[in-house]
């Protein structure tokens, strides 16, 4: 049987994953690989960079046939500032990559753009477990921690909010984006024993735009030992601009208590366009924080 030593680090280092136990951990907790957010944040005096380069494969085969072939980088800079619930935030996509479309004369267009760069905050207003006595951890009974609860069933809630930045002629954008819009987020957490955590985000995008996306992410983690976690996510993407249904599959691993890496795979199952995309990140942080006197 698992020790209580094992067991108690075990559920330390659930935070490290794509999705955190606590506001401060002592071990990083990131967002990566999947694309959802916490509703945690990474703590007081925390700076944290989470960034991913990507190769990514398009090809759409009806109607208007053309293919894409590129890379990219996801990136996120996120940093708790005077509240343990309070963490500000920019976050962006830049990709470069040709665009060929498929007729007699094979014509191709190269592009390089930002498909997003949002700047904002994420406040956690709802904690179930807060100040909760009976969801410590059991120093005697290894049984009673995998036990379900169900006040598990109860989701930490954190609200967002935050402005996108669109250049002018963006290839990436509808053609009428350009300047600032909002984004508005909630995002739900729920973490289950046995180290698995769901995740849930409801997004609307570039509001009062020609653009205006709405957006739900859900991820679910897991954590089989105190380094490794795979995940699995999907992503629904609605507007008059583009529409489409992702899924991702990978994990990360906790290389120190500062820093993760990982890898994922997205893809689709349609063909206007059809996606491929291959992942390799990194999240490291610089950790100030120090626990206030009580």
């Amino acid at each position: 049987m698992t020790s209580l030593k094992t067991y108690l680090f075990l559920l330390l280092c659930l935070s490290f994953s794509i999705n955190s136990f606590g506001q401060y951990t002592e071990v990083i907790n990131s967002n990566r690989p999947g694309v959802s957010r916490s509703a945690f944040s990474v703590g007081t005096n925390v700076a944290q960079l989470e960034f991913g380069p990507y190769i990514i494969k398009e090809k759409r085969t009806p109607a208007t046939r053309y293919e894409v072939s590129g890379f990219g980088a996801d990136f996120a800079l996120r940093y708790g500032l005077l509240f343990e619930e309070l963490e500000l935030n920019l976050e962006g996509t830049y990709q470069n990559d040709t665009k060929t479309y498929l007729t007699s004369l094979n014509s191709e267009e190269d592009r390089a753009n930002f498909k997003s760069l949002v700047i904002g905050a994420k406040y956690m207003f709802f904690d179930p477990n807060r100040n909760a006595e009976e969801d410590k951890p059991n120093l005697y009974s290894y049984h009673a921690n995998r036990r379900f609860k169900w006040k598990s069933l109860i989701p930490a809630i954190a609200l967002g909010a935050g402005m996108h930045y669109d250049t002018k002629n963006n290839p990436y954008t509808a053609p009428e984006i350009e300047g600032v819009s909002p984004r508005v987020m909630i995002a739900t957490q729920n973490n289950f024993a046995g180290g698995w955590v769901f995740v849930m985000n409801f997004i609307k995008d570039r509001i009062g735009t020609e653009q205006s996306d709405f957006q739900y992410i859900l991820t679910l983690t897991h954590s089989f030992s105190p380094k490794w976690v795979v995940f699995a996510e999907t992503q629904g993407i609605k507007s008059d601009f583009y529409a489409d249904n992702l899924f991702r599959f990978g994990g990360a691993y906790l290389f120190g208590k500062d820093f993760q890496l990982d890898t994922a795979l997205t893809f689709n199952t349609k063909d206007t366009p059809s996606v491929f995309s291959v992942n390799f990140g990194a999240s490291y942080r610089l950790d100030f924080h120090s626990d206030k006197e009580q």
